[in-house]
């Protein structure tokens, strides 16, 4: 009985999590990102909280998520993963001269998941901002000429809140060659961005050494073996804020620093 109720419970958590996941306007999404969504939907947040940061943990197992994934059936806006792995530059284009023009900006996923995910929703388009995972250096050397060939170029980092995903920004020089003078912007997410937005956190092992630059609270939050991933944020609130840093957008009364994240909408627990 208590197992059939468990299996309702989680089937309407699922549904309703998957019609959040897609709002406002038929986004796509991973497996990983409508998990998320049902743990928001099982465990929401008083409206108007205001506390100190915070994570909190998540309500159901991932193994239990995925039995009523597949006993749900086909869910509109799922995205189903694609090998991973170094993509040809330019093969989706038939311009010959592609690598003849200037880029301004290159966005570079811990995740190869979310960089599919962004990819589905048009940000290479919409931000003029190509979108690749760390699956996917090195670089093609046209792509880093390109981006030498414009003053004041960057290429903006995404990663998970952890020692591993602190410690990115080192891997990705480590993969591939930038060239000089392109700037290399970490967007997050930190652990302290993460607990000020209050998002699901979950147990990891074997974390690496803890990186100089964290806090005493990203410390001791670290030590406790937790991490948040890029998924954990609500779909929506993740394009509306990739656009908006990659392009260096300040959000009116505001700055785009992350103590403001709430103003920017990143990593927002929903409100509906």
């Amino acid at each position: 009985m208590a197992d059939r109720v468990k299996a309702q419970v989680l089937g309407r958590a699922l549904r309703v999590a998957a019609l959040r996941a897609g709002a406002p306007s038929d986004i796509r999404f991973t497996e990983r990102q409508l998990y998320y969504e049902v743990c928001r939907v099982l465990l929401p947040l008083p409206r108007g909280l205001r506390r100190p940061a915070f994570t909190v943990a998540a309500p159901v197992r991932y193994e239990d998520f995925r039995t009523a994934l597949r006993e749900h059936g086909p869910i509109p806006g799922l995205l189903t993963p694609r090998p991973v792995g170094p993509r040809p530059a330019g093969r989706h284009t038939p311009e010959a001269d592609l690598f003849d023009y200037g880029l301004p900006r290159l966005l570079i996923c811990e995740s190869d998941e979310i960089a599919q995910m962004l990819r589905a929703n048009g940000v290479p388009m919409e931000s003029a901002c190509p979108v690749l995972s760390a699956a996917e250096l090195p670089l093609d050397p046209r792509v880093a000429g390109m981006l030498e060939s414009v003053e004041g170029a960057a290429v903006y980092l995404l990663h998970d809140a952890s020692a591993h995903g602190l410690a990115f920004p080192d891997r990705v020089r480590a993969l591939t060659s930038i060239p000089d003078g392109v700037r290399v912007v970490p967007l997050g997410l930190r652990p302290r961005q993460a607990g000020s937005l209050h998002s699901t956190h979950l147990p990891v092992r074997n974390e690496a050494d803890l990186e100089s630059t964290v806090d005493p609270w990203e410390s001791a939050w670290l030590r406790r073996n937790r991490y948040v991933e890029v998924a954990a944020v609500r779909p929506a609130s993740l394009l509306r804020t990739v656009h908006r840093l990659v392009r260096e957008v300040r959000p009116r009364g505001g700055s785009t620093q992350w103590g403001r994240v709430r103003t920017t909408g990143f990593l927002t627990w929903p409100t509906a």
